[in-house]
């Protein structure tokens, strides 16, 4: 079991005011284990750059958007195992553990439940949400950790998404393989909570997911969600 290689791959983009808590718990936690490698993919026009580059970690200089940003870290990855984190989602103490033993019992790829940051009720019923197998309860922000194999087969993130990206890889693994629901919990901020209200930006949330599911096209998502959400 722990002989599995990891390669966690951050996407970046204009984080300076997180990015260096982020990458200090991270390598807190995995410098414990052997066999993990971390690679940022950053796009940022801020000084993200500069702080990235007093961490140990491989920088990969990418254009924007998430798909292409995880795509461009899955190549420079060696890992087994590829480990999809946003920069502003911190992994469980136990992250490591946790998904090499999901691996070792079978599990190809899945996600970890998630708590946020603030101890707003409404907030909790959202993180609370996240055990149950349902699209709807589904979000990049749980991370998404994946065999290298199935990666590979499945031909990665699709760039052609602007916005729903995660939605459609997991939609894509499930047509190969059980997608598996990790018990323990990543804490991810709710800055975009505070940004735009708690109960508005869930609304948003929703109609997001409705728009995808009826197939609207990307520029059309994408348009709502600039026009709506800070």
């Amino acid at each position: 079991m722990d002989n599995q290689t990891i390669s966690i791959i951050i996407p970046t983009f204009n984080e300076e005011t997180i990015i260096a808590h982020s990458l200090e718990t991270l390598l807190t936690i995995t410098g414990r284990s052997e066999g993990i490698e971390i690679i940022v993919t950053d796009a940022s026009t801020d000084s993200t750059p500069d702080i990235l580059s007093r961490f140990p970690v491989t920088i990969c200089h990418s254009a924007k958007g998430r798909a292409t940003q995880m795509n461009s870290g899955a190549r420079l990855a060696g890992g087994d195992i590829l480990y999809f984190l946003h920069a502003d989602t911190l992994p469980p103490g136990t992250f490591i553990e946790d998904i090499r033993s999901a691996v070792f019992s079978g599990k190809k790829a899945g996600c970890f439940r998630m708590c946020f940051d603030d101890d707003d009720p409404l907030m909790k019923l959202f993180g609370w949400c996240t055990q149950f197998p349902l699209m709807i309860c589904r979000g990049g922000d749980q991370s998404l950790f994946i065999d290298r194999a199935l990666f590979l087969a499945i031909k990665g993130f699709d760039e052609t998404m602007l916005i729903m990206e995660d939605y459609n890889i997991i939609t894509r693994i499930e047509q190969h393989e059980q997608f598996h629901i990790i018990e323990a919990e990543v804490t991810t901020s709710a800055r975009k909570y505070h940004q735009n209200g708690i109960i508005r930006l869930q609304l948003l949330f929703g109609m997001l997911h409705l728009m995808y599911a009826l197939g609207f096209d990307q520029e059309t998502i994408i348009r709502y969600y600039r026009e709506n959400i800070m």
